[in-house]
């Protein structure tokens, strides 16, 4: 056995070697071939390690050698290390400790690394250096044309699905807009109260004529005084026991400088420096008037920058984020074992599956499904071109926005409406107070609705509402009389026969987005869009069913990074 020690060797380099040799070396280019090999002795032939090398041959792997510097020792192959990382996944494993493992006695990862024995710093600094998460979704999109070429996908449909998972964070290390939104506009009164403080102190003692000290003037914020409103209502409503409303209004930050209050504890310093005032510490010692001023707007300030800070975190797009991974919003999950409720850090998943295979993954820190498939779809166009034919989703997916966009780019919806369900009771039918249930009538080229009652509602304004960067459009019409009318009750949004007796009838109408849901719904109710939401539920929930249960990806402790580009490398790949 002492001869046959040579099977087991690996070829050393010494200097740097180049990157078209990690081809060479890997897929054993340019060198004559023999039949036997020691490690496939005991490899049956239809193990698929054979077909991943075969594969791998096509693939471009310069993004991942970019990765790769030409100084110093030459590490392992990286070539090798992407097969061994991906044969370990198709096996199931992820762990890198039983990855090294299995280099050391799996004769299939042997035939892998042909015999190298790659220890667990060197997978870490792979997949943490080289195997950043665009050289996965370039590989992966590789992959996708290669699937394609041999007609198992044809990146034409796509259905899109979403999950929630649970981040590495502590459930109680939330950060609330609306805490911040209340605490901030307490700072904000306590910082006026100051800056009137500092204003009657250099006019009693003529410090602004004495040194030429300006005034001070409160900046103004744009948002708080709606904060404060909130927050007047919520007092009185906690008398009366009634539910608090959200405050979770977006404020402008760009004014929350507390550069203002530096310029005047600079100008406080100059005050003391001139007329030779001391600052004392300690007990029992009585602090100048003009110390006490220079710390509690000091205090202030660094609590004006604390809240600053949260803000910028958080952004305009989501209302918390967890203090240990600032990516991570507060989230309602399926998973409530205290049956409370209780909101819990995590991710918004989102991928697109075509014949099985997740053609497009992507990470979100939105609570909903609204704002995430237009990203996937521009994913989907810059990695395949305009190629997407027919997007099937359920209704978490159906927006004005969304559609639209569908629409602009040719894409056939077939996405469920929120009222699908309800559209077959009888109860939608009988709704009298409703536009669709209403007959349209045209006089002088003015459209109209006339009620249940006969009565006429004529378009009254255009009102225009923005959300999310979208801006949405609304018809107003209303009845200019519905005295006596006897519909009232069924009629009327919430009707108070005391409070309601002279209302008339208004409604809003968005009409572009009631043709695009009449659009999407007759699609769902077609043969195809029928078979598209049993294939959309059977595909997209058999995947995350596997990677919930079987990869567990349940459990927190897979979500370690805190970027959610790291996230979406470790669910992709």
């Amino acid at each position: 056995m002492a001869n046959d020690n040579h099977l087991l060797s690996v070829p050393c380099y010494n200097g740097t070697m180049l990157k078209q040799d990690y081809y060479n070396e890997f897929f054993e280019l340019g060198q004559q071939k023999i039949n036997f090999s020691f490690f496939e002795l005991c490899l049956p032939d239809d193990d698929p390690v054979y077909t991943l090398k075969k594969v791998m041959e096509d693939l471009d792997f310069s993004g991942l050698l970019a990765n790769c510097s030409d100084k110093g020792r030459t590490g392992f192959n990286p070539i090798m290390m992407y097969a061994v990382v991906t044969y370990a996944n198709m096996r199931g494993v992820r762990a890198v400790d039983r990855i090294v493992e299995l280099c050391e006695g799996d004769l299939a990862f042997i035939w892998l690394t042909k015999g190298q024995k790659p220890r667990r710093d060197a997978f870490y600094e792979f997949k943490n250096k080289k195997l950043t998460a665009d050289v996965v979704d370039e590989l992966n999109e590789q992959f996708l044309r290669r699937f394609q070429k041999e007609g198992l996908i044809t990146l034409k449909p796509l259905f899109i699905d979403g999950t929630k998972i649970e981040a590495n964070a502590n459930r109680y290390t939330f950060v609330w807009r609306g805490t911040l939104n209340y605490h901030l506009a307490g700072l904000l009164d306590t910082i006026d109260s100051l800056y009137q403080k500092y204003n009657v102190l250099i006019d009693e003692n003529e410090y602004s004529i004495k040194y030429d000290i300006p005034h001070a003037h409160m900046f103004v914020i744009e948002g708080i005084e709606k904060v404060k409103d909130v927050i007047e209502k919520n007092r009185k409503r906690k008398l009366t026991k009634h539910k608090k409303l959200s405050n979770n209004t977006i404020i402008e930050i760009d004014n929350c400088s507390p550069l203002e209050i530096v310029k005047l504890q600079k100008n406080l310093l100059q005050i003391v420096e001139q007329e030779q005032i001391e600052f004392v510490y300690g007990k029992g010692k009585r602090k100048p008037e003009i110390q006490q001023l220079y710390e509690e707007l000091e205090a202030c300030g660094e609590r004006l920058m604390g809240y600053k800070e949260c803000f910028e975190i958080m952004g305009r797009d989501r209302n918390s984020y967890s203090k240990t991974d600032l990516e991570a919003t507060f989230m309602r999950m399926k998973e409530d074992h205290m049956l409370n409720g209780q909101l819990k850090a995590a991710y918004n998943i989102q991928i697109g599956v075509e014949n099985y295979f997740i053609v497009q993954a992507y990470v979100s820190n939105d609570r909903t499904d609204y704002n995430t498939l237009i990203p996937v779809l521009e994913k989907h166009k810059n990695a395949f071109g305009e190629i997407l034919e027919e997007v099937t989703a359920d209704s978490g997916y159906c927006s004005e926005k969304n559609l639209l966009y569908l629409k602009d780019h040719k894409i056939t919806s077939y996405i469920k409406m929120q009222d699908h369900e309800k559209r077959k009771t009888r109860t939608y039918t009988e709704e009298i107070g409703k536009y669709y249930n209403m007959k349209t009538q045209i006089f002088e080229d003015e459209l109209y609705y006339a009620c249940h009652d006969g009565r006429e509602l004529h378009h009254i304004r255009t009102e225009k509402k923005e959300q999310s960067g979208y801006t949405q459009t609304f018809e107003v019409y209303g009845c200019a009389d519905c005295s006596g009318c006897g519909h009232k009750a069924k009629c009327l949004y919430k009707y108070n026969a005391e409070k309601d007796a002279e209302k008339n009838k208004v409604m809003k109408i968005n009409e572009q987005w009631e043709v695009l849901k009449e659009e999407s719904h007759a699609n769902i109710q077609s043969e195809k869009g029928i078979l598209n939401r049993q294939i959309r539920s059977i595909q997209t929930e058999g995947h995350f069913g596997d990677i919930k249960e079987n990869d567990g990806f349940c459990v927190p402790k897979y979500i370690q990074k805190r970027k959610n580009t790291n996230l979406l490398k470790k669910f992709k790949y």
